[in-house]
């Protein structure tokens, strides 16, 4: 349409030049030096006919006839097209190929055009360009109907591929069906639209696409999404479907068809070569003309260091900066890279500009001279800058000269001199363990460079315990350590031999292993532990201990007891002993044993003891130790004798001078004879003497052990120490004297080469108390009254061997022969008349041992105890010490000789019966009546009823009495307390109650002591009888509460709540959290602690005589006490609380309807209560109007008018006429400009007229006369008006034409005027009516005159002044408004003149000149409406000023 068609080519134009410019206008004048600059925009058609094709072209292969169907009043309606031939006005006019759609303004322009074949539904026009364009829009104006449904496309990529513009059809539905019809919200939204698809008009219609709707707002114009949307290669306009009358569907001949076809007058496709404000020309690419004016041209001039096709890229080596288009002003040019002279190239990069803060963003590229860096700015690596040398200087870089196996990075050096980082041009930066201006030497401690290793040397692995000195360090190329005499190894790390451990700090470096010469195999050890070689159950690193259980030996550990030895014959003629007399000795407490064993053997005089020997341990030469004997024969299996001399008299050991030799695995007798000693001078008598034998040991000789005797300084050592310090005769004697320590090693040493290694305790697990013994000797922890090594027999005086020990015999010195007792039994040696295990009792039926005499029992018993005599097990129910009186539950006299028996309580059974519930009883001596002394809980005098406080059925089998179970709540000696049968409390005492009087009363609660004590009004009413009687919890005493009441009692609120008194429960305090201090509040009045400047009870309202909204400020009332009823002003509004007659916001004024001077206000007259209802009903429908009006000057246009403008806005799109005849108008139209600009002087001249008319209004009112009832019809006609509003100055034109809604006879729209009943003619009518309207008020003004003729003077003075004030304000506006109509009709004269000179530019704008011209419509008729709401409001004004003045 061509009202929407002018509106989308003025928003096209501010896209592309006035958008720009609302922000920083360009300044063409300075072209692209200065800031943006844009190239002109044209029709892409020009110059590229030959791009140019249609599928479809009538006359193409032969001369085709066509009729036209619109031609109903020519004679001529048939034709013929011949399109073999280009167009020629004179010598081919019937051609109508594509190019003739190309603008050239030429005079026969209506009669050259585009046609298609006859009958063709399916047609397409294309354009190809030869590079990306940005297209804007595209008309077509059609020689035919335009076509019932067609499509636009476009290709961005040379037509590889196509999307779609904008459908257009008749009936989108169902053409396009799922397309949306829309409306448009997004510019690339692809819709269905139907208003350029009637079938009418038949000629000239046309069809315009616009890229860019006007209707939505772009904020970017060059975003991507909007560059995509211009941006095309291909533009194709596919025809798919023919308008028809219906007669093709019920006719097929070709004579139908003729009447259809396509045909197009002209086709305009505008665009441009679009730069990003960077270019102000284009020029032609490769291969295209460049001589076809008006042609729009492909490749971008480019400027500001830019290039590209549209100067979409920085220029070579201006990369500094990010590629942006330019804005206004700024030309956003493209900088230079900064490469120091080492490089031409550079790119950019958006993270180095992001880091550098949007400063710079250039890298450069292929940096020379061994640079690098973004700049080039700094050496390459292994390269360092010298500092002597500029940066530009090509040889500002030298190599670095360092080695690459010590240095860091392969030999990089510091590229240049920083003395923050303390970087030194050129200095190498060594490993780790690298030192040397080169880094080509190891640092001490260190060896071995090597380019692999990342610290460049190893460190010295040396182990400062054995190195020299502890020093680390090696040898730099072979790393070999320095080691003490003793140590070995590359590290130094291990001893010489392996008698040598403990690498340390010492000064040979390592230790010897010392292993233990006994305990040990041999003197090796390992290295690392030291551990030595251990014999078999040998621990310790020297294996100088044993391990549990286990033992060394004593030096008399083989001991051979004479108790066991074999007693042979006697010599000399004496009788032969047939066994050995043994002599065992008890051990005494707390004196020391002075033999091994159990005792000794008696030895007579001439006897002889064989003791057997079979567990030698080592071949070796061992010592006798004999204990007290005369001769000893050594026997062999040979039978061999030896003979030694005598011991001394009072020794208890001795040991042979010479030792034996003795072999492992060997038996051997040792045989001892018993002879007295007699010399010479003796004289020999026959005697039965003998001697105690004790036991023989073996000592081992240490003179035959090699640990001595080897040689070696250790041995001799060895040697001297075990003779220094008398080792042997540490075990002569039983009695053994404190070993000292040097002994005890090398004696531990013997045990262990004796046995080869260790001996095992063999504990006996009965007779120790440990499976571990003493690790010296090998004693174990015996059980009481156990004895042996082992712990494996019981000890002399005691008997029974056993987990527990051995009991001690006992035997009595009075009744038995010895202190021992049988082994086994424990049986003593009873002399005569003794008795039992320890001969220490009288025989059976006596006691008093030893003076033993007869039990004394009564008969009753047979055994009394042996020491006091009391019986023992008394008969016949009997007791007592001697059975002389009956046991509990009998009675009688049981004393021998009186024949009285022990006869069972009859209470009221006998004991055995299960019925006998009596401690006792005894028969009365009087009467001769048993007497039953009850138990606890029963009575009578059988004790067969219960007692008070208890309960049960005792005449019963298995009954009895049990206490009542009254939780102690009773009376125990009331017999009525409790049921005595069932057990039921009956007489519950101390306020409980229940069947075990176990719960307190109601209204009592713990011990029942206490009372309840609810408060009633906090309490749940269903827990109360009364006020003061509520009930509480039996346990605790705690009230059942009402909702948020606490406390035992019930009686107070819960935290942040009130309001007890309700009887209800507690209410929430609610207290605003923002304006209150706390959320808790006063308990019983619910006031919350509020804030300064805050009220109410929550805190939510202002503070009192305040007012506002607490949640965001409160304000104190302002009023004037002498005008208020209250103190307290409105709390959201403020105003105050006037008293009647006052007014004002602060009560500060007289109302309205009072006179004087305040406070004194006085009422008005009667007269101004009649008139201001009425005023105020005007008013009312003023406010109304009013609103309309700020709503039509908002808008433009409102509800009622809508409907009307879109039918005007159809009428100007079909009036197609005035784009055909373009060029006439323009000279027509600038005419009219200056004719309308006549008439805005007439205009004013109006205006003036008018307010002469006004003034003579005032004095033509005084003759009005009216009667009463005509006066009421016409104030009905007014009340009822629409056109009275409130007075507002708009600030908008007033132009004299017909207005909107004129047409011509043919019912096309023109300008009119005042006949055309247009809208200043709707206007006239009204200003006609308001005239007639005025009359009508004079006449009113006349018969109020009449009416109230009795109106004070001084009263209708004082209004009339008002009056004239007020209508004295009311022309003063009107005058102002007519001042700024003046202004806007010298500023629509000025935009008229610019109109005229943009005109002579570019005939496009023509359509913004109609977009002025229906907004001049619009706005003609507002001024319009707004002239008569004034007069309407300067008459009323008048009319109350003319009324006050007749009065007078």
């Amino acid at each position: 349409m061509v009202c929407s068609s002018c509106l989308f080519f003025f928003l096209f134009v501010s896209l592309k030049v006035l958008s720009v410019a609302s922000t920083q206008e360009p300044d063409f004048a300075y072209g692209c030096t200065h800031g943006s600059c844009y190239p002109a925009t044209g029709d892409l058609l020009v110059g590229r006919e030959m791009n140019l094709k249609a599928s479809s072209t009538c006359g193409l292969r032969r001369r085709e006839p066509y009729c036209i169907v619109s031609h109903l009043q020519e004679e001529k309606k048939c034709f013929h097209c011949d399109s073999r031939r280009p167009y020629d006005p004179y010598s081919n006019p019937t051609s109508h190929r594509i190019e003739n759609v190309i603008t050239t303004f030429k005079p026969h322009r209506k009669k050259s055009w585009w046609q298609s074949e006859n009958g063709k539904s399916d047609v397409y026009l294309q354009l190809d360009l030869e590079a990306e364009f940005h297209f804007t829009h595209v008309i077509m104006t059609f020689k035919t109907f335009r076509p019932a449904a067609m499509l636009i496309e476009r290709s961005a990529d040379f037509g590889r591929t196509w999307q779609v513009y904008r459908y257009f059809a008749f009936d989108c539905e169902s053409t396009f069906p799922g397309i949306s019809q829309g409306p448009l919200r997004k510019v690339d939204d692809v819709i269905c639209e139907s208003r350029y698809s009637d079938i009418e008009p038949s000629t000239e219609g046309e069809v315009i696409y616009r890229v860019l709707e006007p209707a939505i707002q772009i904020e970017d114009p060059y975003s991507p999404n909007i560059q995509n949307q211009l941006k095309i290669t291909n533009l194709r306009l596919n025809l798919t479907k023919l308008h028809t009358l219906g007669d093709n569907l019920l006719d097929s001949r070709t004579e139908i068809k003729e009447k259809y076809y396509y045909a197009i007058y002209e086709l305009v496709v505008r665009g441009n070569c679009f730069c990003y404000g960077h270019a102000s020309e284009c020029a032609p690419i490769d291969g295209i003309r460049d001589d076809i004016e008006g042609m729009v041209h492909g490749r971008c001039v480019c400027k500001h260091n830019t290039k590209g096709l549209n100067c979409e890229q920085c220029d070579d080596f201006y990369n500094d900066l990010p590629w942006r288009p330019a804005e206004g002003r700024n030309t956003n040019a493209c900088k230079k890279c900064n490469c120091n002279g080492h490089s031409n190239q550079c790119h950019f990069d958006m993270a180095v500009y992001l880091a550098t803060g949007n400063v710079s963003g250039g890298v450069c590229d292929n940096c020379l001279h061994n640079t690098m860096g973004r700049n080039c700015e700094i050496c390459k690596p292994f390269y360092y800058q010298d500092p002597t040398r500029d940066i530009r200087d090509p040889g500002v870089c030298v190599a670095c000269d360092c080695d690459p196996d010590g240095s860091l990075n392969g030999g990089i050096c510091d590229g240049h001199d920083d003395p923050s980082l303390a970087m030194i041009a050129g200095q190498c930066r060594c490993k780790d363990n690298v030192e040397g201006p080169r880094c080509d030497k190891c640092k001490p401690g260190f060896f071995g460079l090597s380019a692999s290793d990342p610290c460049g040397c190893q460190p010295c692995k040396c182990d400062p315990r054995g190195t020299v000195s502890g020093s680390s360090q090696c040898d730099p190329v072979s790393g070999d350590c320095f080691c003490k005499r003793l140590v070995t190894g590359h590290s130094c790390n291990q001893c010489l031999v392996r008698r040598h451990w403990a690498l340390s700090h010492d000064a040979g470096g390592c230790r010897g292993c010392d292993c233990d010469v006994g305990g040990a195999s041999d003197n090796q050890c390992s290295m690392e532990t030291g551990q030595c070689h251990c014999r078999s159950h040998m621990i310790g690193r020297q294996c100088n201990q044993v391990e549990s259980g286990y033992f060394f030996m004593a030096l008399d550990h083989y001991i051979y007891e004479a108790e066991n030895a074999k007693l042979g014959q006697v010599i000399n003629g004496n009788s032969p002993l047939n066994h050995l007399k043994k002599l065992n000795r008890e051990y005494q407490p707390g004196r020391p044993v002075s033999w091994t064993g159990t005792g000794f053997a008696r030895a007579p005089e001439g006897g002889t003891l064989e003791f057997a020997i079979n567990n030698i341990p080592y071949s070796m030469e061992y010592d006798i130790l004999i204990r007290y004997e005369l001769q000893v024969d050594y026997i062999k299996p040979s039978r061999l004798m030896f003979s030694f001399s005598c011991i001394p008299k009072y020794s208890q050991f001795v040991v042979l001078p010479q030792p034996v030799c003795l072999e492992r695995g060997v038996s051997y007798k040792l045989r001892v004879e018993f002879i007295r000693y007699a010399d010479r001078n003796s004289i020999i008598t026959s005697t039965n003497a003998f001697v105690l034998v004790d036991s023989i040991a073996l000592l081992p000789r240490y003179s035959s052990l090699e640990m001595f005797t080897a040689g070696d300084p250790a041995s001799v050592t060895r040697k001297q120490s075990y003779e220094r310090y008398r080792c042997h005769e540490t075990a002569k004697s039983v009695s053994r004297p404190q070993m000292s320590e040097v002994c005890a090693k090398l004696i531990t040493s013997m045990s262990a080469l004796i046995n080869d290694g260790a001996l095992p305790c063999e504990c006996d697990p009965q007779g120790s108390l440990s499976s571990e013994c003493d690790v010296r000797g090998g004693q174990c922890r015996c059980s009481p009254n156990v004895s042996g090594r082992r712990c494996d027999e019981c000890a002399p005086g005691a008997y029974g061997f056993g987990p527990s020990g051995c009991k001690l015999c006992e035997c009595s010195l009075e009744g038995s022969q010895s202190r021992f007792c049988e082994r086994y039994s424990g049986q003593c040696l009873c002399r005569a008349g003794a008795f039992g295990q320890r001969c220490d009792g009288c025989q059976a039926g006596h006691w008093g041992f030893p003076n033993c005499r007869p039990c004394e029992c009564n008969g009753h018993a047979d055994e009394c105890n042996q020491r006091t005599g009391a019986c023992i097990n008394c008969r016949s129910n009997t007791a007592g010490e001697k059975c002389d009186r009956c046991d509990n539950g009998y009675y009688g006299n049981p004393t021998l000789g009186l024949g009285s028996q022990c006869r069972p309580c009859p209470c009221p059974e006998g004991p055995d019966s299960g019925r006998n519930f009596a401690a006792s009883c005894y028969q009365d001596n009087r009467n001769q009546q048993v007497v039953c002394n009850c138990n606890q809980g029963y009575t009578g005098p059988r004790c067969d009823e219960c007692a008070s406080g208890y309960y049960g059925d005792p005449s019963k089998i298995g009954g009895q009495c049990q206490p009542c179970r009254c939780s102690n709540n009773i009376d125990l000696s009331d017999p009525e307390a409790c049921d005595k049968h069932t057990g039921q409390c009956l007489k519950c005492l101390y306020n409980t109650e229940g069947p075990d009087c176990g719960v307190c009363k109601s209204r009592y609660y713990g011990d029942a002591s206490r009372q309840c004590t609810c408060n009633f009004l906090g309490t749940e009413h269903s827990q109360c009888l009364s006020r003061e009687d509520c009930v509480c919890q039996r346990a605790t005493g705690q009230c059942q509460c009402l909702p948020h009441v606490i406390g035992q009692t019930c009686d107070h609120c819960a935290p942040n709540y009130w309001n007890l008194a309700s009887g209800q429960g507690c209410e929430s305090c609610g207290c605003d959290p923002d304006n209150a201090y706390t959320s808790a509040c006063n308990e019983f009045t619910g006031q919350c602690q509020c804030r300064v400047g805050f009220g109410g009870k929550t805190c939510k309202d202002c503070q009192e005589n305040h007012w506002g909204d607490p949640r965001v400020l409160c304000r104190a009332c302002d009023c004037d006490p002498r005008g208020i009823e209250s103190s307290q002003c409105n709390r959201v509004t403020g105003h105050c609380e006037c008293k009647q007659g006052v007014s004002g916001v602060r009560c500060d004024q007289c109302a309205r309807g009072f006179s004087g001077t305040f406070p004194d206000c006085k009422p008005c007259h009667q007269c101004f209560g009649d008139w201001d209802r009425i005023v105020q009903d005007l008013a009312t429908r003023t406010k109304v109007l009013t609103d309309r009006a700020k709503e039509l000057q908002t808008t433009g246009l409102t509800r009622a008018f809508e409907r009307k403008f879109k039918e005007l806005e159809d009428i100007l799109v079909s009036s197609s006429a005035l784009f055909l005849s373009l060029r006439a108008q323009i000279t027509e139209t600038t005419d009219t400009l200056n004719q309308l600009e006549g008439d805005l002087t007439a205009v004013q001249d109006s205006n003036y007229e008018a307010s002469n008319a006004l003034s003579t209004l005032e004095r033509e009112a005084k003759e009005l006369n009216l009667n009463s009832d005509q006066l009421n019809r016409q104030l009905d006609i007014l009340k009822n008006s629409n056109f009275l509003v409130y007075f507002r100055t708009v600030d908008i034109l007033f132009l004299p034409c017909g207005g909107a809604g004129c047409r011509d006879d043919e019912g096309k729209r023109h300008c009119g005027g005042m006949n055309c009943n247009g809208a200043i003619a709707v206007a006239k009518n009204a200003l006609d009516r308001s005239k007639h309207a005025e009359k009508d008020l004079q006449s009113f003004l006349c018969n109020l005159y009449c009416l109230d003729g009795l109106i004070k003077v001084a009263d209708a003075k004082t209004k009339a002044q008002e009056a004239k004030d007020k209508a004295q304000a009311a022309l003063e506006k009107a005058s102002d408004t007519k001042n700024k109509a003046d202004h806007s009709n010298n500023d629509l004269r000025d935009l008229i003149k610019q109109i005229r000179d943009f005109l002579m530019r570019e005939f496009i704008l023509y359509y913004i000149i109609l977009y002025y011209i229906i907004l001049y419509y619009i706005i003609l008729y507002y001024i319009i409406l707004y002239y008569i709401i004034l007069y309407y409001i300067i008459l009323y004004s008048h009319v109350w000023f003319l009324c006050f003045w007749f009065c007078l």
